[in-house]
């Protein structure tokens, strides 16, 4: 078993496009890391340059306490799951997984042993002398990692393994997936652009944007408590709303558009710096899930806004509102790495008895203590 890190770790390539700048990450022995992140934030890049497929530009990496800087992938011992099962069709399920064991001229009946235990841990007992055009796709992945198992590495890395899976089957593999890498304890770096992934999955996260990491923490945190703006959009589904409000003097209420939201003295004490922003523009974010159904036993703040669309998934509605506030973008904060939203637009996570249709005017109850305030300049999280 082995512990990476990576010390101001760069890869820039022959163009002269700077891929990864300067990261620092350290994965603990056992520990099951995400790297998350749209499309083209160097993710998969940073990943390949600790498998040792891509050269590394500046900087030191560790494995194990190790440098590999100049280690071939065979000398990290690292086992890799890619997003095609890269599966040999005519062979059984069994001779795939043993396939590596076999290269190394390993003992039948060791091989055997390995490959019985890696089928008896993924469930694949079953099928485990049928080919891979007989399984389906969450079985052919579960070979995958059997291949990769057997091979007991220090370390696994695993580039987006369930995207091509159906929805309900991903569901299911994100279970299993963490519960094999639990029972095997050893370090993993897991990389997804999907950030309900990241979230159910990872011990930590480290969301990443050109090229950079922005936030490595566990997902509660990053849930409660994103470093700027960027974070904090592309963390939750729906995505967190983000407007531009003005504070006004003394801090004790905000102005969101032509609607007035008092901030109570607990939100106040616990950010004592907001009084300096007092009378200037900052950036609330509001989550769809802390904006419910106002009525008539609300207390406390509530706005209102135009609805314009209603969805129905059963235990509630998602529901998408405009306002007369300015809607802030955070650039590559969806998972296509485009945004494209109108001016105020806004969602709400409400109860389904609430009654909300297209074309009425809703009532959102603001739950202030769980608002997020960013600078209007530097989209860092105003926390203190």
């Amino acid at each position: 078993m082995a512990d990476i890190t990576l010390e101001k770790v760069v890869k820039v390539y022959p163009n002269g496009f700077e891929a990864v700048k300067e990261v620092d990450l350290d994965v603990a022995d056992g520990e099951f890391m995400v790297l998350v992140g749209p499309s083209g934030c160097g993710k998969t890049t940073l990943l390949r340059m600790v498998a040792g497929l891509e050269d590394i530009s500046a900087g030191t990496m560790r494995i194990g306490g190790k440098v590999v800087n100049d280690l071939g992938p065979k000398e990290r011992d690292i086992a890799m799951v890619f997003q095609n099962y890269a599966l040999y069709p005519h062979m059984t399920v069994a001779e795939n997984i043993g396939f590596a064991l076999k290269l190394r001229k390993m003992p039948k009946a060791e091989i055997d042993r390995k490959v019985k235990e890696a089928a008896d841990i993924l469930g694949l007992t079953e099928w485990i002398d049928r080919k891979p055009g007989q399984l389906s796709g969450g079985q052919r992945q579960r070979v995958a990692m059997g291949r990769a198992i057997v091979r007991e590495p220090s370390v696994f890395l695993m580039d987006e393994p369930l995207s091509n899976l159906d929805a309900k089957l991903r569901v299911q593999m994100r279970a299993e997936v963490s519960r094999i890498q639990r029972r095997l304890g050893v370090a993993t770096v897991y990389v997804t652009h999907d950030q309900v992934e990241a979230m159910t999955m990872g011990d930590r996260v480290a969301v990443m944007r050109s090229g950079v990491i922005q936030q490595v923490d566990d997902p509660q945190t990053l849930y409660d408590r994103p470093c700027n703006m960027f974070v904090a959009a592309f963390i939750g589904s729906p995505a967190m709303n983000l407007y531009e409000a003005t504070l006004e003097a003394g801090a004790g209420a905000l102005r969101l558009g032509s609607q007035r939201i008092e901030l109570p003295e607990a939100v106040r004490v616990a950010r004592p710096t907001l009084a300096g922003y007092a009378g200037r523009a900052v950036v609330i974010g509001l989550r769809p899930e802390h904006l419910p159904a106002a009525n008539e036993r609300s207390d406390g703040n509530v706005i209102e806004g135009d609805v314009e669309l209603v969805e129905a998934l059963g235990n509630e509605l998602q529901v998408h509102f405009s306002i007369d506030a300015e809607r802030i973008l955070a650039e590559g904060a969806d998972n296509a790495g485009e945004v494209t939203l109108h001016h105020g637009e806004g969602v709400a996570r409400v109860d389904t008895r609430s009654g909300m249709k297209p074309g009425s005017r809703g009532r959102f109850a603001v739950d202030t203590e769980r608002m997020q305030f960013f600078d209007a300049s530097d989209g860092l999280a105003i926390r203190e």
